[in-house]
């Protein structure tokens, strides 16, 4: 049972450590997923060109990789990456973690534990945030509590200081190729008894509690449903390979692509978490049912590409809007313009895809991993510049100011039903008993976990103790 129910204001810890500043392809998209291999053994480390740092390796700041599955180099536990403005040593051994030289820590969100955080907090080292994964991997970032114990972040959230907002759309030609399964033919197979609606998905009771929705609209239109969530339909045999669907397998492409329409439905809903739900489709040219982003259409490639379920007011005017879609080509095509490069008019999509410094199958930039770690390495030998500075002429150098993460660089809100009020569910429902738990479960390890830190503790597994603690107190009215 949860500890608490809402939301309280913790003051924060207005420092860097969190206390006073020691001044002492064009082809198949294979998105690149953190925790497979991303092929570091072919990847050199990334250089920015210009590095002026001639400091060697014994003068440099070190960053640590604190997850034990993630350190985005190969072979080896420590290298040196030379970055656009200066250098860092990078490690994953946790050997150094109270080092003086040990500037920042870096985290990966999926695998960051309250019990097993790096404690205490050294107040001369930062906290590093990524996190490019569903929320639903880890919500207590999405608590104001948590996501302040970090100074830098990398999520999907624009806000974020590395945003990672498009990380699955792999460039502007992965949506303009032209369609898999032409309407002609799409036409085709509608007309032999496919149906107008693709869903396919195996991942099932997720927070976004999309088969609820699904289930409901099944009732008022055919869906052809394959995968283990309401599946009404099997797989052909040389598909049952799910790798098939992750690579984007040429076979399971010209499968799924005779479908007009496809339910694209994130696992966890969050502004600007957009997944390949959203964007395979539209390279396909089948139109996405899409719910996911609440600011998804800041993002779309103008304002007629993709159906919003969040537009409509219920399973049943969504129902009968595809079937009028599904009878009419010329209003049907009217979706698929994106595929003409001037009918892409959404600017902050075609800026965001040219400014992002990393890329995705692109070997010219670095990958999301290498340069967030590029970033964080930048940022810290600035401020520990600024730091030295200051301690040479307090006068005339001010000390730099601290930084802290807030709520818009990973914010998600509570899950909420798929369909329907949250009273009308059965209080035994396997949904209802696990996700919106999950939520304030993780909102009280957040306020454990900044206990401990406020209170410079060094035993994380002191942890429970503090949440009972916090929550006597709120009992108590105090």
């Amino acid at each position: 049972m949860a500890l608490c129910l809402w939301l309280i204001v913790v003051a924060p810890v207005c420092c860097w450590g969190q206390g006073p500043v020691d001044t002492g392809d064009s082809g198949v998209f294979q998105p690149q997923s953190a925790l497979t291999d991303m092929e570091f053994a072919s990847v050199s480390t990334y250089r920015g060109p210009g590095n002026p740092d001639p400091r060697p390796n014994n003068k440099l700041p070190i960053l640590l990789w604190w997850s034990s599955n993630l350190f985005p180099h190969f072979p080896g536990d420590t290298e040196r990456v030379d970055c656009a403005h200066s250098s860092c040593l990078v490690t994953s051994n946790r050997k150094v973690q109270l080092y003086r030289r040990t500037a920042s820590i870096i985290f990966y969100g999926t695998d960051f534990r309250a019990y097993e955080a790096p404690l205490p907090r050294l107040a001369h080292q930062t906290w590093a945030l990524f996190h490019e994964e569903s929320p639903m991997n880890n919500y207590l970032l999405s608590h104001s509590v948590g996501i302040r114990l970090f100074n830098y972040t990398a999520t999907f959230r624009r806000e974020s200081d590395y945003p990672l907002t498009l990380q699955w759309l792999p460039s502007l030609d992965y949506l303009l190729k032209a369609p898999a399964v032409p309407l002609q033919e799409k036409n085709r197979w509608r007309r032999a008894g496919l149906a107008p609606v693709l869903y396919m998905q195996s991942h099932c009771d997720v927070p976004s509690d999309r088969d609820r929705y699904v289930q409901e609209l099944i009732t008022f239109i055919e869906i052809d449903s394959y995968g283990k969530c309401l599946n009404n339909k099997p797989l052909p045999d040389y598909l049952e390979d799910t790798s098939t669907a992750t690579g984007e397998d040429r076979r399971f492409m010209s499968f799924v692509g005779r479908y007009k329409f496809h339910l694209a439905l994130e696992n966890g809903l969050c502004p600007d978490y957009m997944t390949e739900k959203l964007w395979r489709p539209m390279h396909q040219g089948c139109v996405p049912i899409y719910r996911g982003s609440s600011s998804v259409a800041d993002w779309l490639p103008n304002n007629h590409s993709a159906i919003l379920i969040d537009d409509f007011p219920s399973p049943r005017d969504l129902a009968e809007f595809i079937k009028t879609l599904d009878q009419d080509d010329a209003e049907y095509s009217h979706y698929l313009e994106y595929k003409t490069p001037s009918k892409i008019t959404n600017l902050r999509l075609l800026e965001g895809l040219e400014s992002r410094e990393w890329g995705v199958n692109d070997m010219s930039k670095p990958n999301y991993l290498n340069g967030f770690e590029c970033f964080v390495c930048d940022r810290e030998n600035e401020r520990l510049a600024a730091v030295k500075a200051h301690r040479k002429n307090p006068q005339q150098n001010l000390l730099p100011q601290p930084k802290m993460a807030n709520s818009s660089h990973m914010g998600c809100p509570l899950p909420s039903p798929g369909y329907g009020p949250v009273e009308s569910i059965d209080p035994n429902d396997g949904w209802l008993q696990m996700w919106p738990q999950d939520y304030w479960q993780s909102l009280d390890q957040a306020e454990g976990l900044e206990s401990l830190v406020r209170h410079n503790v060094s035993d994380p597994s002191l942890l429970w103790q503090h949440i009972q603690s916090i929550a006597v107190r709120r009992a108590r009215g105090r």
